[in-house]
Order: structure tokens, then C-alpha cells, then sequence
């Protein structure tokens, strides 16, 4: 069988193919799933796709009408899959239900760094050969405030490096994670959270009761010389409202690997686009402000356990088993 994988980055590309080595070809493309691109699947049972994809109702039916049966998130997040729409098609639909929590905590921490001791700058000023300190002046994060937005796998991960760095530690979440309360982390509210930590780093999936969590009212709770990290998903923030505290100067850094809108936009290349999205460009300007494309899960352990799950989601499709990363159930096999 052939599989179509969409959204295959270069150094995906070999793990992927070796991964369904001597079971099935892999078809990898470069180009993401969406409304102009899913006629391509016509004849694949299965295709695979990344985070970025957009199966929305009508991507999926395009899918379902070209023969399409299964289709294997590279993915742990599915707010971008309507899963009414594939349950009323009968498509099978999995995801990778987690990977390694430390390469996400890890790259949080390293944008939170960047930003407080001014690394992008430094580092462009000295291939310039400008040695200057003016302006580099960063804070100790031993003994501040560090408020973690979610504390599941990633985000106590995070709580660890954190308090490795001699933090004192709250939390935010529905559920309290022992390990975290063990760390000596306290559990408050958004507001207690908002207005007290030095740090924020957002650990939460992207649902209708968290999107836009970090809105205009929560931001102005910030204290003015704070750090904010966000390495979940883009739709977490306001992103407009945070502009306009960035326009009036406030908070230290702001460190970003996700953004609202970045479908379409993130892991291409668009150097030589016109510029659409005023929000963006104006975002990357700020010279507190460190965006990256997406990347806080992009380590070779991580990566590794995506692919190999998928590949195990795609077995357990073909033997009619069924696992915890089943969004939508098997339909009937007729194979």
C-alpha cells in the first residue's frame, strides 16, 4: 500500500520512509492538506498529515470522496480536524497522543533565556563586531515568580527546569498535578497567576474555553517588566491585544514558536512574499518580541516517537485494532 503523507518536512523525510520500511511505500510531500491540495489523496485508503493541516468538513470529504479511509495525524493537537463531519464519513481519525514532554519544556525555557538576556540582539551586534553591553542588561530568574498556564506532561516539565533555576512556582490548570504540588508549586487562579508571575509559560491545548485565554484583560494583569511564552498553540493568545501592550512598551520579552494565524505561513518560506499579515509583520519588530516557526517539538527524539506512533496507529487501523489515539472510530472494514 501506498501511504500519502502531507507536510513532510526534509529532515522528516528519511525517519518517515524508514519507519514503514519493507511494510509500506510512503509518499511524501512538502505541501500542507488543505482545500487546494486534498484532491491529490485521490486513491489513498490512508494519508497522513502534519500539524498545520486543515481537515476541515470539506477537506474531509474531498478525502472520503477519493477513497480515503484513515487519516494519521503527525500530531498530538486536533482542533483543526472536524471530527463530526469525519465520524458522519466514516474516516478514521488518529493522532500521537504525546511525545517527548522535555523537547517542548526544553525549547520554552530557551525562548524565555533569549529573550531576558537579549541573545538575538548580542548576537547580531557581534557578527557586526559591536562588543557593546548598552541594552543587553537581563534579570537572574532565581528566585522570581513563574506562573505555569497547564501542568500536564509538558508543562511539568517545564515546572522542573524551573525550579531547578530557584523559582517560586504557580500553576494554573483543571486538574492539579501531584508532581508539580510535590515541587512546591501553588495552584491559583488566571488573575493571582497574571498579576504575580515574572514569568508565564503557556502549556494548554487549544479549546473553545482556552482560546484567547490571554486576552486584552489578562494581559494588562502582567506586570510591566514580565516575560511571556507561548510554545502550545498560536489561538491561545490574543494576539492583537498583545501587540498594543508591545506599542506601549510594556513587558521584558515575549517569546512565541506558535501564532493565530500562522497556517499557510509557518514552515515555508515566504522571504520573497509580499508581507499579508500586518499583525505579523509588526509583531517581529519589536525588538523584546523572539517568534520561531513552530519548532519547540522539532528535536530527533520527539520527532522519532511521532513517526514511530504513527506508524503503530496505521497497523492498528489495518488489523482493525483500536487505541487511545482514535479520535474517530474504525469504520466497518470492507477490505
Amino acid at each position: 500500500m501506498e501511504i500519502l503523507a502531507f507536510g513532510v518536512q526534509a529532515d522528516e523525510r528519511p525517519m518517515l520512509q524508514a519507519a514503514f520500511a519493507g511494510l509500506h511505500e510512503v509518499r511524501c510531500l512538502d505541501v500542507f492538506l488543505t482545500e487546494d491540495t486534498a484532491p491529490i489523496a485521490a486513491g489513498h485508503e490512508i494519508v497522513s498529515t502534519s500539524v498545520n493541516a486543515d481537515l476541515n468538513g470539506r477537506v474531509l470529504r474531498v478525502l472520503a470522496a477519493g477513497g480515503t479511509r484513515m487519516i494519521a495525524q503527525r500530531s498530538t493537537g486536533f482542533n483543526n480536524v472536524d471530527l463530526d463531519v469525519a465520524r458522519q464519513l466514516g474516516l478514521t481519525v488518529s493522532r500521537v497522543s504525546s511525545y517527548s514532554p522535555y523537547s517542548v519544556a526544553e525549547f520554552a525555557w530557551t525562548l524565555a533565556m533569549a529573550v531576558n538576556r537579549r541573545i538575538v540582539r548580542a548576537a547580531t551586534r557581534t557578527r557586526d563586531f559591536d562588543f557593546r553591553l548598552d541594552g543587553l542588561m537581563g534579570r537572574d530568574m532565581h528566585g522570581r515568580t513563574v506562573g505555569v498556564l497547564g501542568t500536564g506532561k509538558i508543562g511539568e516539565a517545564f515546572t522542573r527546569i524551573a525550579h531547578g533555576h530557584g523559582m517560586r512556582l504557580l500553576g494554573r490548570d483543571v486538574a492539579r498535578n501531584p508532581a508539580c504540588a510535590e515541587l512546591g508549586m501553588t495552584y491559583v487562579d488566571k488573575e493571582e497567576l497574571f498579576a504575580a508571575a515574572d514569568l508565564i509559560s503557556l502549556h494548554m491545548p487549544l479549546l473553545e474555553s482556552t482560546h484567547r485565554l490571554v486576552d486584552a484583560a489578562a494581559l494588562r494583569l502582567m506586570k510591566d517588566d514580565a516575560i511571556l511564552v507561548n510554545s502550545s498553540r498560536g489561538g491561545l493568545v490574543d494576539t492583537d491585544a498583545l501587540v498594543a501592550e508591545l506599542r506601549a512598551g510594556r513587558f521584558t520579552g515575549v517569546g512565541l514558536d506558535v501564532y493565530e494565524a500562522e497556517a499557510g505561513v509557518f514552515f515555508v518560506d515566504r522571504s520573497l512574499d509580499p508581507v499579508e499579515d500586518d499583525t505579523l509583520a509588526r509583531l517581529v519588530t519589536f525588538p523584546n518580541v523572539l517568534v520561531t516557526s513552530h519548532q519547540a517539538y522539532y528535536t530527533t527524539d520527539a520527532v522519532g516517537q511521532i513517526i514511530d506512533t504513527t506508524a503503530a496507529n496505521v497497523a492498528d487501523y489495518l488489523a482493525g485494532r483500536h487505541s487511545d489515539n482514535v479520535l474517530v472510530p474504525d469504520a466497518p472494514q470492507t477490505r
